[in-house]
């Protein structure tokens, strides 16, 4: 079994909840979106981030804007739409149970 592949299934596991975690403070373009997680070590690509947002919009948990840039092409700018931040409170208390649980089994393994 490859340890590589493995955790990046975790991490495209937690994508869609990252990302509406980030839109929940401030309207993001891909570019910003795309750093933070980078930042955060996610390690993710355009290529998964894209159809993730896509799908978000389309599910209409996201709306976008477009705004001009003074350093290129307009910028498409996600924000969180009322539904999208009813989803994320969902998401985040399915979170909170599940990392619970997790730390629950694996210290009990410690021990």
């Amino acid at each position: 079994m490859n340890i590589e592949n493995t955790k990046a299934q975790m991490r495209k596991g937690i994508l869609e909840f990252c990302i509406l975690s980030l839109l929940k403070e401030k309207d993001y373009y891909t570019s910003e979106i795309l750093e933070e997680l980078k930042g955060a070590k996610l390690l993710v690509v355009e290529g998964t981030v894209y159809p993730l947002l896509n799908r978000l919009k389309n599910g209409e948990f996201l709306s976008y804007r477009w705004e001009e840039s003074n350093a290129g092409p307009p910028r498409k700018y996600y924000k969180l739409t009322e539904k999208g931040g009813v989803f994320l409170e969902e998401l985040a208390l399915t979170w909170q149970e599940l990392s619970e649980a997790v730390k629950q089994i694996t210290e009990k393994t410690k021990s």
